[in-house]
């Protein structure tokens, strides 16, 4: 299995930085608390200084979302959609083990982490624009379909995972308690995404070995067509 950005995504945003993490193993027993509490600790800190929507990480995003056709404050990405909401009620929901961590150290460094089940996932992973004939399962367990051009993960089957790049996850590939292996995915857009990215994914692969006790795979995707064979 492969993940990789279509050429259109590569010529469209060359600066775009991912962060890649496998891990095999997966269960909803671990315990994240301690992990959720120092990097949500980081966000708020981050907050204190200036909102969700003034931190450069965000920025970039909201640009690209207006690259896409997308109106930034109507369509935002998941990053900024967490921190927003941590910072009207100063917690978020609890969801699965795997997930809380990612959402807090998303929030951390206000990047979006997409955190998928691998085994819904048919072949390769592609972040590319969408034909219009894919199929996307809500988490109300609607089907629609992606608009044409519109930015999906998608896989070999034409299931698009997520829609509007890193705006909204699929019901489908999302993480339950019945997940052992997943991929997730951290992308970046702004000046200092390659060494923002790179703290990210150490400070991911740590955590998620003091919750599980196992060593995820990792990559580092820096250029527009890198790719990740997993």
């Amino acid at each position: 299995m492969r993940f990789s950005y279509s050429q259109h995504m590569q010529q469209t945003f060359p600066s775009r930085v991912s962060g890649v993490l496998t891990l095999d193993g997966v269960h909803n027993r671990a315990e994240v608390a301690a992990g959720i509490a120092r990097f949500s600790g980081l966000a708020a800190q981050r907050l204190n200084s200036a909102s969700e929507g003034e931190l450069p990480e965000i920025r970039a995003w909201r640009r690209a979302f207006a690259t896409m056709g997308l109106k930034p404050t109507q369509y935002r990405c998941a990053a900024e959609a967490l921190l927003r909401r941590f910072r009207k009620d100063g917690s978020l929901p609890r969801i699965h083990p795997l997930v809380d961590l990612c959402n807090s150290v998303s929030m951390a460094f206000a990047t979006p982490i997409a955190v998928f089940d691998r085994d819904r996932v048919s072949g390769d992973l592609t972040v590319r624009q969408a034909v219009g004939n894919e199929t996307y399962l809500t988490f109300g367990g609607d089907t629609e379909h992606p608009e044409p051009d519109e930015v999906i993960f998608a896989d070999a089957e034409g299931q698009a995972h997520a829609r509007r790049w890193a705006n909204r996850q699929s019901r489908l590939s999302a993480v339950s308690s019945e997940t052992t292996r997943t991929i997730l995915v951290a992308e970046a857009l702004h000046e200092t995404a390659e060494e923002d990215m790179a703290r990210l994914v150490t400070a991911l692969s740590n955590a998620l070995r003091d919750a599980y006790d196992l060593e995820p795979q990792t990559a580092l995707l820096l250029e527009p067509a890198a790719a990740f064979a997993y």
